[in-house]
């Protein structure tokens, strides 16, 4: 069995996270997995690069950018193969253009555009966990690119279906995919499985929990993709297309704060819900003037100082169709 493995930054924060990242590899090599593992820059160690660059220019140009901010990953995927080596594990790390990932010239936001993951291959045929470093690539004209926010989950989901692997699992610092962020909805529900589309309206949405790119990726290869914890043992969640029967009417709720924005998601996210919507809201005295009808999805903008008040009523909703 083929298995990716995505590590995000909390997950490798310090050598503590590090090791406990290693010892879920080690758990998978042991039921006799071929193992992929994918990380992300450890920490704040992204943002930190981007302020250094800052302090000496604004401006910075966005080439010598990615030519910086993908060293974060490179760190990561050198460090866990360290660590793997020394837990007698064989590893070996890869950046994202040794690991045969191209992509288009936009930096700082660059699309994959093909892979060819020869080396990565090679070493899996050696018997070695392949250690390589997400959010990044090579541009046609020989520059280092990165993917953008989330960029290591997509890198993740691309190598799964390059390689043809059985299953792509990302870990990160929740335990799953819930019907709401639990930090700001107190109710809010651990889901066994949520649809793609639904997942990809909450991702589009404002959840940052998975990025839209990765789950388009996974929906278009038919890649077997779960959401997991790196802190605690859990089933998580698991991310694939449902049939209508088995999806629910309502499936979660998200917020975007920048734009002042819910959205309420599922197949009944439709044009006749918004009455209800409207109404459920007005009883709080809570505006929604403008609203959105997109696929699988109601957005609606709301007074900010109102937003996590909506958020919490609308949830009430998506509970009921549970």
């Amino acid at each position: 069995m083929l298995l990716v493995q995505k590590f995000g930054g909390s997950s490798l924060a310090d050598p503590e996270r590090l090791r406990r990242a290693a010892g879920i590899v080690l758990a998978a090599r042991e039921t006799g997995c071929r193992l992929v593992v994918v990380v992300s820059a450890a920490g704040d160690s992204t943002d930190d690069l981007i302020a250094l660059a800052h302090a000496i220019d604004p401006a910075p140009p966005l080439r010598e950018m990615d030519a910086l901010i993908s060293t974060g990953e490179q760190q990561s995927a050198a460090l866990m193969a360290i660590q793997l080596n020394r837990l007698g594990a064989p590893a070996r790390s890869f950046s994202g253009w040794q690991a045969g990932i191209s992509t288009d010239e936009s930096h700082g936001s660059a699309k994959i555009r093909r892979i060819a993951p020869r080396r990565l291959q090679e070493a899996l045929d050696a018997g070695l966990i392949a250690v390589t470093a997400g959010f990044q690539g090579l541009t046609e004209t020989g520059d280092v690119s990165t993917l953008g926010r989330g960029g290591s989950d997509t890198t993740a989901v691309a190598l799964a279906a390059a390689l043809g692997a059985d299953r792509c699992e990302i870990y990160t610092d929740v335990d799953g995919i819930f019907t709401a962020d639990p930090r700001q909805v107190p109710g809010a529900r651990q889901l066994e499985v949520i649809d793609s589309r639904d997942m990809l309206a909450l991702a589009e949405g404002g959840s940052q929990v998975l990025h839209p790119e990765s789950v388009r990726l996974a929906m278009e290869n038919q890649v077997d993709l779960r959401l997991l914890s790196s802190f605690r043992p859990g089933p998580g969640t698991r991310v694939r297309r449902l049939s209508q029967k088995q999806r629910p009417a309502l499936a979660g709720v998200t917020c975007d704060r920048a734009q002042s924005a819910v959205t309420v998601v599922g197949r009944a996210a439709d044009a006749g819900l918004l009455p209800k919507l409207r109404a459920m809201l007005a009883d709080l005295e809570i505006p929604a003037a403008h609203a959105e009808v997109r696929e699988n999805a109601l957005c609606l903008r709301v007074p900010p100082d109102k937003l996590n008040e909506a958020l919490q009523r609308l949830h009430s909703l998506v509970l009921e169709s549970l």
